[in-house]
Protein backbone atom coordinates (compact mmCIF):
# COMPACT_ATOMS: atom_id res chain seq x y z
CA UNK A 1 0.00 0.00 0.00
CA UNK A 2 1.12 3.55 -0.71
CA UNK A 3 2.10 4.94 2.42
CA UNK A 4 2.06 8.52 0.87
CA UNK A 5 -1.41 8.16 0.43
CA UNK A 6 -2.36 6.96 3.97
CA UNK A 7 0.09 10.32 5.63
CA UNK A 8 -2.00 12.31 3.05
CA UNK A 9 -5.58 11.44 3.65
CA UNK A 10 -4.35 11.40 7.97
CA UNK A 11 -3.24 15.13 7.40
CA UNK A 12 -6.56 15.64 5.28
CA UNK A 13 -9.09 14.51 7.10
CA UNK A 14 -7.63 15.73 10.56
CA UNK A 15 -9.13 19.08 8.61
CA UNK A 16 -12.33 17.64 7.44
CA UNK A 17 -13.25 16.29 11.08
CA UNK A 18 -15.09 14.00 9.30
CA UNK A 19 -16.48 10.41 11.24
CA UNK A 20 -15.56 7.05 10.26
CA UNK A 21 -12.31 7.76 8.42
CA UNK A 22 -8.77 6.38 8.79
CA UNK A 23 -8.03 9.58 10.69
CA UNK A 24 -11.03 9.14 13.29
CA UNK A 25 -10.45 5.28 13.42
CA UNK A 26 -6.07 6.41 14.16
CA UNK A 27 -7.06 8.60 16.43
CA UNK A 28 -9.53 6.50 18.70
CA UNK A 29 -7.61 3.30 18.87
CA UNK A 30 -4.46 4.65 19.15
CA UNK A 31 -5.83 6.87 22.42
CA UNK A 32 -7.45 3.68 23.63
CA UNK A 33 -4.85 1.05 22.76
CA UNK A 34 -2.02 3.26 24.38
CA UNK A 35 -3.59 4.94 27.29
CA UNK A 36 -5.21 1.32 28.13
CA UNK A 37 -1.80 -0.15 28.00
CA UNK A 38 -0.46 2.25 30.55
CA UNK A 39 -3.58 1.54 32.93
CA UNK A 40 -6.56 3.86 31.57
CA UNK A 41 -10.15 2.49 32.98
CA UNK A 42 -11.62 3.75 29.30
CA UNK A 43 -13.26 1.94 27.46
CA UNK A 44 -13.10 2.17 23.71
CA UNK A 45 -16.60 3.23 23.28
CA UNK A 46 -15.88 6.24 26.14
CA UNK A 47 -13.06 6.59 24.26
CA UNK A 48 -14.92 7.09 21.04
CA UNK A 49 -17.07 9.40 22.57
CA UNK A 50 -15.11 11.77 24.15
CA UNK A 51 -13.25 12.45 20.72
CA UNK A 52 -16.71 12.67 18.78
CA UNK A 53 -18.58 14.85 21.65
CA UNK A 54 -15.56 15.59 24.03
CA UNK A 55 -18.16 13.88 27.08
CA UNK A 56 -19.67 10.41 27.52
CA UNK A 57 -22.36 8.73 30.01
CA UNK A 58 -20.38 6.07 32.26
CA UNK A 59 -22.72 3.42 33.89
CA UNK A 60 -23.69 4.02 37.29
CA UNK A 61 -21.06 2.29 39.07
CA UNK A 62 -17.93 3.60 36.40
CA UNK A 63 -15.39 5.25 38.66
CA UNK A 64 -13.55 7.23 36.32
CA UNK A 65 -10.34 9.30 36.80
CA UNK A 66 -10.38 12.54 36.08
CA UNK A 67 -6.65 12.23 34.84
CA UNK A 68 -7.76 9.00 32.37
CA UNK A 69 -10.19 11.99 30.81
CA UNK A 70 -7.26 14.41 30.14
CA UNK A 71 -5.06 12.04 28.78
CA UNK A 72 -7.42 10.47 26.46
CA UNK A 73 -7.77 13.84 25.04
CA UNK A 74 -4.16 15.11 25.36
CA UNK A 75 -3.43 11.46 23.13
CA UNK A 76 -5.85 13.14 20.31
CA UNK A 77 -3.71 16.46 20.39
CA UNK A 78 -0.77 14.33 20.50
CA UNK A 79 -1.72 12.56 17.55
CA UNK A 80 -2.34 15.76 15.49
CA UNK A 81 1.15 17.24 16.92
CA UNK A 82 2.74 14.16 15.05
CA UNK A 83 1.19 14.91 12.04
CA UNK A 84 1.73 18.48 11.73
CA UNK A 85 5.61 17.63 12.19
CA UNK A 86 5.24 14.14 10.65
CA UNK A 87 8.22 15.57 7.88
CA UNK A 88 10.33 17.08 10.23
CA UNK A 89 13.62 15.18 11.97
CA UNK A 90 12.79 14.08 15.29
CA UNK A 91 14.44 16.62 18.29
CA UNK A 92 15.17 16.83 21.35
CA UNK A 93 12.64 20.17 21.85
CA UNK A 94 9.93 17.48 19.93
CA UNK A 95 10.10 14.89 22.33
CA UNK A 96 9.58 17.28 25.37
CA UNK A 97 6.59 19.07 23.95
CA UNK A 98 4.98 15.46 23.28
CA UNK A 99 5.73 14.63 26.84
CA UNK A 100 4.35 18.13 27.33
CA UNK A 101 1.30 17.38 25.24
CA UNK A 102 0.12 14.60 26.71
CA UNK A 103 0.86 15.66 30.65
CA UNK A 104 -0.97 19.16 30.25
CA UNK A 105 -3.55 20.06 33.27
CA UNK A 106 -2.78 16.23 35.12
CA UNK A 107 -1.99 15.99 38.16
CA UNK A 108 1.36 15.15 36.94
CA UNK A 109 1.76 18.82 35.89
CA UNK A 110 1.09 19.95 39.23
CA UNK A 111 3.79 17.82 40.93
CA UNK A 112 7.19 18.67 40.72
CA UNK A 113 8.04 15.29 40.78
CA UNK A 114 7.40 14.38 37.18
CA UNK A 115 8.76 17.40 35.70
CA UNK A 116 6.38 17.91 32.84
CA UNK A 117 8.00 19.95 30.34
CA UNK A 118 11.54 18.77 31.01
CA UNK A 119 13.42 15.38 31.55
CA UNK A 120 12.78 13.54 35.24
CA UNK A 121 14.02 14.54 38.20
CA UNK A 122 13.48 11.72 40.29
CA UNK A 123 15.01 7.81 39.41
CA UNK A 124 12.51 5.34 37.47
CA UNK A 125 12.75 1.86 36.86
CA UNK A 126 10.37 -0.24 34.40
CA UNK A 127 8.61 -3.25 35.95
CA UNK A 128 8.20 -4.31 38.98
CA UNK A 129 9.16 -8.05 39.02
CA UNK A 130 12.75 -8.52 37.23
CA UNK A 131 13.48 -5.15 37.78
CA UNK A 132 14.96 -2.50 34.46
CA UNK A 133 17.11 -0.14 35.60
CA UNK A 134 16.96 3.29 33.37
CA UNK A 135 19.05 5.61 32.73
CA UNK A 136 20.67 7.74 35.83
CA UNK A 137 18.95 11.45 36.06
CA UNK A 138 22.57 13.00 34.97
CA UNK A 139 22.58 11.12 31.55
CA UNK A 140 19.30 11.55 30.26
CA UNK A 141 19.78 14.59 28.25
CA UNK A 142 23.19 13.23 27.11
CA UNK A 143 22.03 9.91 25.90
CA UNK A 144 18.78 11.26 24.44
CA UNK A 145 21.38 13.34 22.43
CA UNK A 146 23.53 10.78 21.25
CA UNK A 147 20.23 7.99 20.63
CA UNK A 148 19.12 11.26 18.47
CA UNK A 149 22.34 12.16 16.39
CA UNK A 150 22.91 8.28 16.03
CA UNK A 151 19.33 7.67 14.18
CA UNK A 152 18.98 10.67 12.50
CA UNK A 153 22.30 10.07 10.70
CA UNK A 154 20.61 7.00 9.03
CA UNK A 155 20.63 7.46 5.16
CA UNK A 156 17.67 4.77 5.11
CA UNK A 157 15.59 4.35 8.29
CA UNK A 158 13.75 0.49 8.82
CA UNK A 159 11.53 -0.95 10.41
CA UNK A 160 14.50 -2.48 12.88
CA UNK A 161 15.68 1.03 12.74
CA UNK A 162 12.66 2.15 14.40
CA UNK A 163 12.11 -0.63 16.78
CA UNK A 164 15.60 -0.33 17.99
CA UNK A 165 15.56 3.18 18.59
CA UNK A 166 11.84 2.77 20.83
CA UNK A 167 13.66 0.25 22.53
CA UNK A 168 16.81 2.04 23.47
CA UNK A 169 14.08 5.55 24.13
CA UNK A 170 12.42 3.53 26.32
CA UNK A 171 15.24 1.66 28.44
CA UNK A 172 16.45 5.68 28.70
CA UNK A 173 13.28 6.36 30.21
CA UNK A 174 13.74 10.07 29.84
CA UNK A 175 10.47 11.31 31.42
CA UNK A 176 8.71 10.95 34.55
CA UNK A 177 5.70 9.56 33.51
CA UNK A 178 4.32 9.22 29.69
CA UNK A 179 7.48 7.16 28.42
CA UNK A 180 5.48 4.59 26.19
CA UNK A 181 2.83 6.78 24.62
CA UNK A 182 5.57 9.18 23.76
CA UNK A 183 7.95 6.42 22.36
CA UNK A 184 4.70 5.16 20.48
CA UNK A 185 3.56 7.85 19.04
CA UNK A 186 7.31 8.54 17.78
CA UNK A 187 7.15 5.12 15.76
CA UNK A 188 4.27 5.75 14.36
CA UNK A 189 5.48 9.56 12.82
CA UNK A 190 8.82 7.87 11.85
CA UNK A 191 7.20 5.15 9.82
CA UNK A 192 5.16 7.37 8.07
CA UNK A 193 8.16 9.94 7.66
CA UNK A 194 9.68 7.19 6.28
CA UNK A 195 7.50 5.23 3.91
CA UNK A 196 6.59 2.20 6.03
CA UNK A 197 3.45 0.95 6.97
CA UNK A 198 2.65 2.51 10.57
CA UNK A 199 0.94 0.52 13.42
CA UNK A 200 -0.80 1.12 16.66
CA UNK A 201 0.17 -1.56 19.63
CA UNK A 202 -3.13 -2.83 20.73
CA UNK A 203 -3.59 -3.61 24.29
CA UNK A 204 -5.20 -7.51 23.53
CA UNK A 205 -0.94 -7.32 22.52
CA UNK A 206 0.61 -5.79 25.98
CA UNK A 207 1.80 -9.19 27.05
CA UNK A 208 4.21 -9.89 24.06
CA UNK A 209 4.94 -6.15 23.55
CA UNK A 210 5.89 -5.53 27.39
CA UNK A 211 7.83 -9.35 27.34
CA UNK A 212 9.66 -8.14 24.13
CA UNK A 213 10.71 -5.48 25.04
CA UNK A 214 12.59 -6.60 28.37
CA UNK A 215 14.45 -9.51 26.24
CA UNK A 216 14.81 -7.18 23.14
CA UNK A 217 18.80 -7.63 23.49
CA UNK A 218 18.71 -11.34 23.38
CA UNK A 219 16.50 -11.78 20.88
CA UNK A 220 15.41 -8.47 19.00
CA UNK A 221 13.24 -10.60 16.10
CA UNK A 222 10.24 -11.57 18.55
CA UNK A 223 9.24 -7.67 19.07
CA UNK A 224 9.96 -7.30 15.09
CA UNK A 225 7.24 -9.72 14.77
CA UNK A 226 4.82 -8.45 16.91
CA UNK A 227 5.23 -5.53 15.03
CA UNK A 228 4.75 -6.49 11.96
CA UNK A 229 1.49 -8.19 13.04
CA UNK A 230 0.58 -5.01 14.26
CA UNK A 231 1.28 -3.38 10.28
CA UNK A 232 -0.90 -6.00 8.92
CA UNK A 233 -3.70 -5.26 11.48
CA UNK A 234 -3.46 -1.75 10.63
CA UNK A 235 -2.94 -1.83 6.83
CA UNK A 236 -6.13 -4.24 6.83
CA UNK A 237 -8.00 -1.25 8.26
CA UNK A 238 -6.52 1.53 5.47
CA UNK A 239 -7.96 -0.84 3.11
CA UNK A 240 -11.20 -0.94 4.38
CA UNK A 241 -11.14 3.05 4.75
CA UNK A 242 -9.22 3.68 1.83
CA UNK A 243 -10.78 2.37 -1.21
CA UNK A 244 -11.59 5.23 -3.45
CA UNK A 245 -9.58 6.99 -5.60
CA UNK A 246 -8.30 10.65 -4.06
CA UNK A 247 -9.14 13.31 -6.22
CA UNK A 248 -6.24 16.29 -5.69
CA UNK A 249 -8.20 19.93 -5.18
Amino acid sequence: MDINKIKYELIKQKESKFKGNIYHYSQVSFAYNSNKIEGSRLTSEQTEAIFDTSSFIPKSNDLIKLDDLTESKNHFRLFDYMLEHVDELLTKEMIIDMNKILKRNTSDEENPRYNVGGFKVIPNIIGVVNVINTTALENVEHEIENLLNEYNSKNDITLEDIVDFHFRFERIHPFGDGNGRVGRIIMFKECLRNNIMPFIVLDDDKPYYMRELKEYENDKMFLIDTIRHEQDLYEKMCEELLDFEIENE
